[in-house]
């Protein structure tokens, strides 16, 4: 074991090489997931040796992929889950299915024993779900259609790979019961869980949320704490950390706070899942590796061409456009972490030997590199292959699900005393209005009631850069702050002009100092008017005097 201040040595080390190889990709415009992996492979025992015993990253690990599926889950849209539940489903056992069957198939060809063929063939059914909603939450392709599609089958792979788990772990313990025991048992926890959630959706968690909202840090400090208990506890009954920090996030997902926990969690997301890419790479054994290069070369092409046109023709005869079916295939261009476990537990079982493991491990880091460019080139690639990918698609295609975009003319910043005036004046005049407010308790009452039909809102706090990538910023005509700090408007400024905002933003300022700090931000542009309700206060009570 590593000593606790060895441990912290440890990992400022890894984190500087990471940061290092980080740069260099990025300045090389190479995918970031690439370098992180090949950092673990860097500090692993393969190289520098920094990390024969993995577990002080390993928690790091686990929790940014409770992180992420939480987020996941968060952003989730029931009626997405009706329209897309059944072309996930069937499209997630026809993969493995028929993925298992051709490699099955592939692996005898290469010579391998029925038994090792049958380990090697359902390892490359698995594609790592964690991977590829980084990549596409990284595209923002997370919520389109072949998004949606692609992470629903992914849920069905994670579903069959714990069922495949329960089978090989009751072969290897005679002890626990029959297989049909064990997989009733995991039915019936799993029924338990549902059941409890849905207590906990209905009854208890928008109540507690309510109490901790007043602190945006509270707010986010028990977001977390949510995710990771409700991973735990499915993990301890069977279940992946993955399922339970999903049904987490779909817990959430119907509070008026998702939003902004969705946005304050991005960064730590991000941070805590180069420690899972650092493990992985960390755990490949190249020792295993030896003579196995021609066979992983043999099924590497296999799971990057193969996978994906069973996913075209699978989706294909469903009558889905050949564009989706393209995009929402290349998800399973790679195989999975629970490839390199699975194989794992069949050489702990006696089933495999290490050539297995190193072939499969070998595989692993081809698909995960070379999917990786295959995801974030999607569209370059599809347009090039488009007439090709024709014979994919049939006549007549299945009408697609869309998002219905919200019709927001203005967003307002801010609901106080100047800010529930000016939402009422522009509601009143005909003006759709998304009003962004921290406090969890405010209400929007306009004084005519025929007025709330076209102001809602939302929880939000202003001086979050990430959170106006969830504002219909792109449909908006303004953007009005009417909150008075200039440090806040500053932050605002720049955000907006990350994300790319086409509207324009006007800000609040009460003197004019104020308005001096903002000045840089008014000659870039990015603040296009300065509001200053006490000088028009003055100037319209002055022109009322004049004129009585």
């Amino acid at each position: 074991m590593i000593a606790a201040g060895d441990a912290f040595t440890l990992t400022a080390a890894i984190l500087a090489v990471a940061a290092a190889i980080g740069f260099i990709a990025n300045r090389a415009r190479q995918p970031l997931v690439v370098a992180f992996i090949a950092v673990g492979i860097i500090v692993g025992p393969s190289v520098l040796d920094w990390v024969s015993d993995t577990e002080p990253i390993e928690l790091f690990a686990e929790i940014g992929i409770a992180v992420l599926l939480f987020l996941v889950g968060l952003k989730l849209d029931l009626h997405l889950v009706r329209t897309t539940g059944r072309v996930a489903l069937i499209t997630g056992l026809g993969q493995v299915a028929f993925t298992s069957l051709i490699g099955f198939g592939l692996a005898i060809v290469l010579g391998m024993s029925a038994t090792v063929a049958l380990y090697v063939a359902v390892a490359l059914t698995f594609s790592s779900t964690i991977i590829i909603v980084k990549l596409l939450s990284d595209k923002r392709e997370l919520d389109e259609l072949h998004g949606r599609i692609a992470l629903g089958f992914l849920i069905v792979q994670d579903i069959v790979v714990v069922l495949v788990m329960i089978v090989l772990a009751t072969i290897g313990n005679e002890r626990d019961g029959s297989v049909a025991v064990q997989i009733g048992l995991v039915a019936a926890q799993g029924a338990g869980l549902i059941v409890a959630m849905a207590i906990v959706i209905r009854w208890v968690l928008p109540r507690l949320l309510d109490l901790v909202a007043s602190s945006q840090e509270l707010l986010i400090v028990s977001a977390v704490a949510w995710a990771v208990s409700v991973a735990a506890f499915s993990d301890w009954l069977g279940f992946s950390v993955e399922v339970g920090a999903f049904l987490a996030g779909f817990a959430v997902a119907s509070t008026p706070y998702r939003e902004s926990i969705a946005a304050s969690l991005t960064g730590l997301r991000d941070f805590l899942l180069l420690f899972f890419f650092i493990e992985l790479g960390a755990q490949l054994d190249f020792s295993a590796i030896g003579s196995q290069v021609p066979a992983a070369i043999v099924l590497s092409l296999f799971v990057l061409i193969g996978n994906p046109m069973i996913v075209l023709v699978i989706m294909g005869v469903m009558r889905y456009p050949k564009r989706v079916s393209f995009l929402a295939g290349l998800a399973v261009a790679q195989i999975s972490e629970f490839s390199l476990i699975l194989i794992t537990l069949g050489r702990e079982l006696g089933h495999v030997d290490n050539d297995a493991v190193g072939l499969v491990t070998l595989v692993g880091m081809i698909t995960i590199a070379m999917s990786t460019y295959l995801i974030l080139y999607s569209h370059q690639i599809f347009e090039r292959l488009s007439g090709a990918l024709s014979i994919f698609e049939r006549r007549g295609v299945v009408d697609v699900p869309t998002h219905q975009p919200e019709r927001v003319d203005v967003i307002v910043y801010g609901y106080g005393r100047f800010g529930r005036r000016l939402v009422e004046h522009l509601a009143r005049n005909g003006h759709h209005v998304l009003v962004v407010d921290w406090d969890p308790h405010t209400r929007i009452r306009p004084e005519e009631e025929a007025l709330a039909e076209r102001i809602t809102k939302r929880f939000g706090d202003a001086d979050d850069p990430e959170f106006p990538s969830s504002l219909p910023i792109d449909s908006a005509r303004w953007i009005v702050s009417t909150i008075p700090r200039v440090d806040t408007n500053k932050v605002l400024a720049n955000s907006l002009q990350r994300w790319g905002a086409s509207a324009k933003l006007a800000v609040t300022a009460h003197t004019a100092s104020d308005v001096q700090r903002l000045a840089p931000e008014i000659d870039s542009g990015s603040i296009d008017l300065v509001l200053q309700p006490f000088d028009a206060a003055a100037d319209a009570a002055i022109a009322g005097f004049m004129d009585s």
